[in-house]
């Protein structure tokens, strides 16, 4: 049975055209309802600014105000809607930007409808969703610039196991892959990475990533 209330998405791509067919893939779902569309980074976040709102589309390029600015507005309000990056060049700047904006996921406008659909469902979710040929270099990216010292008071609050989980996460393994790595059942990894994000104030996983990276806590050997 479908969840009664519709996961509300907004859409924001300078081209109409694209903005027509994601309308159209969007509201096919029983689950899901487009509520506003903007065709420019400052329209997007007027309309953020006064539309209830779960999810926004937004497209990187685009004039005025591009996405990741528009996404970096957005999300500094922390009961924002969860923004996915819609985009059809597959870079590591943009990728790495949309992350530090606040961007929850980061998809190639080629991607299968069912990947769409799902992304919004995953991030609506508190997950983070990125093109799975982009993760890997998102990390060997972000581990480039990593500190060559560890901030230790970046991570005080995380206990041993739960900065054990997060150096797991940040060499690119999922929760199943963890849990066998480290003896814990899946559920109990799943708690483990809820409470590291909180602790670190990360949006989800990826974000966790960058931190991970950036602080020092991984470095690029362990990256592989």
């Amino acid at each position: 049975m479908a969840d009664p209330t519709p996961i509300r998405v907004i859409l924001v791509d300078d081209q109409q055209l694209v903005r027509a067919g994601l309308t159209m893939v969007v509201n096919a779902q029983a689950d899901m309802q487009v509520v506003g569309e903007a065709g420019d980074g400052d329209a997007a976040v007027a309309l953020v600014a006064r539309t209830a709102a779960d999810v926004v589309l937004m497209d990187v390029r685009m004039p005025h105000r591009d996405g990741i600015e528009a996404t970096a507005a957005i999300t500094a309000d922390p009961d924002s809607p969860r923004v996915v990056m819609l985009t059809t060049y597959d870079l590591d700047e943009y990728l790495l930007a949309a992350i530090k904006a606040g961007a929850s996921g980061f998809l190639l406008k080629d991607a299968p409808p069912d990947d769409l659909v799902g992304a919004i469902r995953a991030v609506h979710s508190g997950d983070a969703v990125i093109a799975p040929a982009s993760t890997r270099r998102l990390i060997a990216h972000v581990a480039q610039l990593s500190t060559l010292e560890e901030d230790p008071d970046r991570f005080k609050e995380l206990t041993d196991r739960e900065r054990e989980v997060l150096v797991h996460v940040a060499r690119g393994l999922s929760n199943a892959e963890i849990a066998t790595a480290l003896f814990l059942a899946e559920t109990t990894v799943k708690t483990h990475i809820g409470r590291i994000l909180t602790k670190l104030g990360a949006r989800d996983r990826v974000q966790a990533v960058v931190i991970a990276y950036e602080s020092g806590l991984v470095h690029p050997g362990v990256v592989g």
